[in-house]
């Protein structure tokens, strides 16, 4: 969000220089050579466009900067966000005019954090608007219906003072399957952690997990490395209007090079 205001305010100075020498410092300025300042912004102007417009309606480069989503994002990855998959939305405002699709369980979603929007969150869409979901013992239950898991090799866990392995599942979600991490002695929600929140009545919390009715117009995510994530069961719903964009390949991690041009699922 600071970047694009920055962007908008780069391209509204240029673009008012430019247009204030085109109609009225030209004509008094004769054949005299354009101050610094002119030729600056003129030169400039096309280029911030460009940029502006590619990042607000088309792709966005974002940085991952934590490992809840290990492993299907680690730490350092440079990755690319589709402005257009769900709608298109005025830049700064982040106001959508136009529906160009759906959010599907499964898709790996940039957003505002609900609890300060000028934080970008990426995380897991796991349930939709009207779905109930359950989650107990370190399992998903949506509308009802548990979703396929099965146990892999045990992951090692490069974060922390010292590497452990973890336990390392693929799950079914939708029409995505994809890996998760576990740490069987962390509890399924760490009832501490729970924060208030808007709709917090549509949740109900236990020893054992949660069960949440999802509202209209709202989604809830999960970061993959479930138990180092914070998400949806700690600080609520991602309602419609925070999305960013839906993210769809790795392009780039300087300490993992094999993962360049790496698409999502």
């Amino acid at each position: 969000m600071k970047f694009a205001l920055l962007m908008f305010g780069l391209l509204t100075l240029t673009g008012l220089v430019w247009l204030v020498d085109k109609f009225v410092l030209a004509q008094k300025r004769g054949d005299k050579k354009e101050p610094w300042w002119v030729e600056y912004s003129k030169s400039f102007f096309p280029v911030i466009l460009i940029v502006f417009l590619l990042r607000s309606f088309l792709v966005e480069p974002f940085k991952i900067p934590s490992g809840s989503m290990i492993p299907t994002l680690l730490v350092g990855d440079y990755i690319l966000v589709s402005k257009s998959s769900y709608g298109i939305r005025l830049p700064i405002l982040n106001k959508k005019i136009l529906g160009t699709g759906d959010i599907d369980r499964g898709d790996i979603v940039v957003f505002r954090y609900p609890r300060d929007p000028s934080l970008d969150y990426i995380k897991r869409i796991v349930a939709l608007p009207g779905d109930v979901i359950e989650y107990r013992n370190k399992r998903l239950t949506i509308n009802g219906q548990l979703l396929e898991t099965e146990r892999l090799d045990d992951y090692q866990h490069a974060e922390g003072i010292s590497p452990a392995m973890v336990w390392q599942f693929s799950e079914v979600i939708g029409d995505v399957e994809h890996k998760l991490l576990v740490e069987p002695e962390e509890p399924t929600v760490r009832l501490v952690g729970v924060r208030q929140f808007e709709n917090r009545d549509k949740c109900v919390y236990s020893d054992s997990g949660l069960v949440c009715k999802v509202p209209e117009g709202h989604y809830f995510a999960m970061g993959d490395n479930r138990d180092s994530s914070s998400d949806s069961r700690y600080w609520g719903f991602v309602p419609d209007e925070n999305i960013v964009g839906r993210a769809f390949m790795v392009i780039w991690n300087s300490a993992e090079v094999s993962r360049a041009v790496t698409w999502l699922k």
